[in-house]
């Protein structure tokens, strides 16, 4: 099974503090919704540019990226 990553951007200062904030509204989501997500986090990409993201199979990504509307995605590669 193929698992994709979803993520959202956050640019200039504040992008690494907002992305930990979105993380946040991202594991309420995943509770209330009973979803079966565990890889969840954010990353650093640079003092500029922070990302925010889950990984979910590809067979249920469509409606969790129409509830959510991920900035964009890409194949998930542990």
């Amino acid at each position: 099974m193929r698992r994709l990553k979803l993520i959202w951007d956050f640019r200039g200062p504040a992008g690494k503090k907002t992305a930990e904030h979105h993380l946040t509204h991202l594991k309420e989501y995943i509770e209330l919704e009973k979803l079966d997500v565990i890889i969840t986090g954010t990353e650093e990409l640079n003092d500029m540019h922070s990302i925010a993201y889950l990984v979910v199979d590809e067979d249920k990504m469509k409606p969790i990226r129409d509830a959510l509307r991920p900035h964009r995605g890409q194949v998930y590669q542990s």
